[in-house]
């Protein structure tokens, strides 16, 4: 997410002033906040990837590599200076200076932003997921393990969304 806090306006910047890392806000207070951060927004990238790269790379290297697309897409094009500000630990060798900030969501505006988007992002996939995938509640527990979740994967096994890299106790209990 790129924004250029020069060109906003008192209005805008009043409009998010509730932003805040996005697990501190309701589902119903993430959705109110989402069109406010596109409005603010010069740039807003979402990269996502599928199950099966990430159980073939693993979840942390695939995490950084896509945070370092959405870098490359949502700075492509922007002439001088842009820091990158990334939420807890730094992506490693990258174009632009960027600034790894512990608890960035909490702390920074443009992290609580992104982290906004992509909560929402991802909760709407889940509900579109659900109806694709019924008997996993996916729109109940939007991709967390919750005890139904696990439950569901007792009765039911895993979906072809659920990674197998990711061992949790309902898998331990599963011949895969």
């Amino acid at each position: 997410m790129l924004f250029d806090y020069e060109a906003l306006t008192t209005p805008e910047l009043r409009s998010l002033s509730a932003l805040n890392d996005s697990k501190q806000h309701t589902p119903e207070g993430r959705e109110e906040l989402y069109p406010r951060v596109l409005r603010c927004a010069a740039r807003v990238v979402v990269v996502s990837r599928c199950v099966r790269g990430i159980d073939a790379r693993g979840l942390h290297k695939t995490n950084l590599a896509a945070l370092r697309d959405a870098m490359r897409a949502v700075t492509r094009g922007v002439a001088g200076e842009v820091l990158c500000l990334v939420d807890g630990f730094s992506v490693g060798k990258f174009e632009r200076p960027q600034r790894a900030i512990v608890d960035g969501d909490a702390t920074s505006a443009a992290i609580a932003a992104a982290s906004i988007v992509a909560k929402v992002t991802r909760d709407r996939y889940m509900h579109h997921a659900d109806a694709e995938h019924p008997g996993w509640s996916f729109a109940d527990h939007v991709g967390y393990s919750t005890p139904s979740h696990r439950e569901a994967i007792l009765d039911k096994g895993v979906s072809p969304l659920h990674r197998m890299s990711f061992q949790s106790l309902a898998y331990q209990q599963l011949v895969l």
